[in-house]
């Protein structure tokens, strides 16, 4: 049996039902909480907005709940790994697969494939559904939970030097000629970089010349007054494709859309270290899930009567949330150039692989 990388089949049956209730429990009992506190801190900006009611409360939740399920899996499973193998231990069930002749390794088998199951499903989770809606939600916020903006291509918050002068448009939609711009402001500066005015506009449309500002306002700083002006053209030198490269959202867009975006972005000699960890990061974070039976399986084993099941519980959940810090460090140095991408994305997993099986292995094998 020693030779056998999973236990008998019934055992592999037994462990993984055990541990996959208890991962679906975990997360739905966690994304219920965390939904609630956070519809309470974003309901008064929903219905501050005239016409919103219960439907934009739902909409807003079908949007957020992506986002966090993709976010707290990994947190479900390091959770679900103790309260799995906290009452194996409790109730000497550890004791008897070890004296059978289990190793620590097959004990722990089942709860490795389960994780793997669950990494399988959180990238396609996270492909397919959670881009998407960050998309979405992050273009509703830009316009202050509105009118829900329509329409596949969807960006917010785009700022882009026009020379001297600086163009800003909460919320574009659509993509080359047909692009449009939503509450511009293009602001007027001189060569010391001084804003001397600012011209605000609903929307913008893209001509062969330029940016087409409809109804646009001016106001002069010097003279602090305020005028409407006749329809004209700004930006001229900016087209739609670098507005578009202007304002790349990783989590907004999947894996092959980021791809493009990084592409285009070293086309035009762009920085893309930041795009590229995290791009990578597409890959480990959801293998992140894999980690957890390993960091929280010092909880399995040891003499449960000898007092240490709870310190080596602690033990086991501060391996898996240290695990966490690190990661989003070590992404936020790749960000700004400290670490390469590749290493900024992996190197967490493959250090806490290595603590995780040394711990394992100096302990109980």
């Amino acid at each position: 049996m020693q030779f056998d990388f999973f236990p008998s089949v019934t055992l592999t049956k037994y462990l993984m039902r055990l541990f996959s209730i208890r991962i679906v429990g975990i997360l739905f009992m966690l994304i219920l909480v965390l939904q609630m506190l956070d519809l309470l801190g974003e309901s008064g900006k929903i219905l501050a907005h005239t016409g919103n009611g219960q439907a934009q409360l739902l909409t807003y939740v079908s949007m957020r709940t992506p986002q966090l399920i993709s976010r707290f899996l990994p947190y479900s499973v390091l959770l679900a790994t103790l309260f799995t193998f906290w009452p194996l231990n409790q109730n000497s069930e550890i004791i008897a697969m070890r004296a059978a002749g289990l190793s620590a390794h097959q004990i722990l088998a089942p709860m490795l494939l389960t994780a793997a199951a669950v990494a399988g499903v959180s990238f396609g989770f996270n492909e397919i559904f959670v881009s998407g809606a960050s998309a979405r939600l992050k273009s509703w916020q830009a316009v202050s939970y509105g009118e829900l903006p329509h329409g596949k291509k969807q960006l917010s918050n785009v700022y882009i030097a026009d020379g001297a002068n600086v163009l800003t448009a909460e919320q574009v939609m659509g993509e080359g000629s047909a692009m449009r711009l939503h509450s511009v402001t293009y602001y007027l500066r001189n060569n010391s970089g001084a804003i001397v005015a600012r011209i605000t506009s609903p929307d913008a449309a893209y001509v062969q010349k330029g940016w087409q500002l409809d109804a646009p306002n001016q106001f002069d700083v010097a003279t602090t007054q305020s005028k409407k002006l006749p329809s004209m053209i700004v930006g001229q030198n900016i087209t739609p494709k670098q507005i578009t490269m202007s304002s790349v959202d990783p989590d907004g867009q999947n894996i092959f859309e980021l791809s493009n975006s990084i592409n285009l972005l070293r086309e035009s000699g762009r920085r893309t270290m930041e795009l590229d960890g995290r791009w990578w990061h597409k890959f480990s974070g959801p293998l992140s899930a894999i980690l957890m039976p390993l960091l929280g399986a010092v909880a399995a084993f040891g003499l449960a009567r000898s007092g240490q099941l709870f310190i080596r519980a602690i033990i086991g959940m501060a391996l898996g949330f240290t695990y966490f810090v690190v990661d989003n460090a070590a992404l936020a140095m790749g960000g700004f150039g400290g670490y390469p991408p590749l290493i900024a994305a992996w190197a967490p997993f493959l250090l806490f692989l290595c603590v995780g099986e040394t711990v394992l292995i100096r302990t109980e094998e």
